[in-house]
C-alpha cells in the first residue's frame, strides 16, 4: 500500500489493486504517515482474553482421564461401592464442569465442551 501510494496512486486505485476496502488502505496509510514503519507492526492485544489458564485447561481435560466419583467399584471382598454414591457415574458435560468449578476453575459447561472439542478428548 505504501509503495503504491509512494508512485503515485490515490485510496480508491490502490484498494482495487489491493482487493481489499478504501477504508483499509486509508487506515494503513495513516498508522504509516503517524508511526513509520513501526505503525505497520501488529498492535496485538486483539481479541478476547483466555479466562483461564493453560495449567486449569490441563487440570479440566485430565479430568476425563478420572474414575467419576459416582462409579461403581468392586472391592476385594466383592462388594460394590462408589467413592460418592451421589455423584455422577459418567462424564458428563455438566458433571466434569462442575467437578472442575469444586477444584477452583471457573468454566462453564459450553467452555468445557469446547476445550476438550479442541483437544479431541472423548467424555463419554
Amino acid at each position: 500500500m505504501i509503495e503504491l501510494s509512494w508512485s503515485g496512486l490515490r485510496v480508491p486505485a490502490i484498494a482495487e489493486e489491493l482487493d481489499c476496502s478504501q477504508k483499509t488502505v486509508r487506515c494503513w496509510l495513516h498508522r504509516f504517515n503517524r508511526s513509520g514503519l513501526q505503525g505497520l507492526d501488529d498492535l496485538g492485544g486483539q481479541g478476547r482474553k483466555r479466562r483461564i489458564t493453560e495449567e486449569e485447561r490441563s487440570r479440566i481435560i485430565s479430568l476425563v482421564k478420572t474414575v467419576p466419583p459416582g462409579r461403581l467399584r468392586w472391592e476385594p471382598v466383592g462388594e460394590l461401592w462408589a467413592l460418592d454414591e451421589s455423584g455422577p457415574a459418567e462424564w458428563t458435560l455438566d458433571s466434569l464442569a462442575a467437578a472442575a468449578r469444586a477444584t477452583g476453575i471457573e468454566v462453564g459447561r459450553s467452555q468445557v465442551r469446547r476445550i476438550l472439542l479442541a483437544e479431541g478428548v472423548r467424555w463419554l
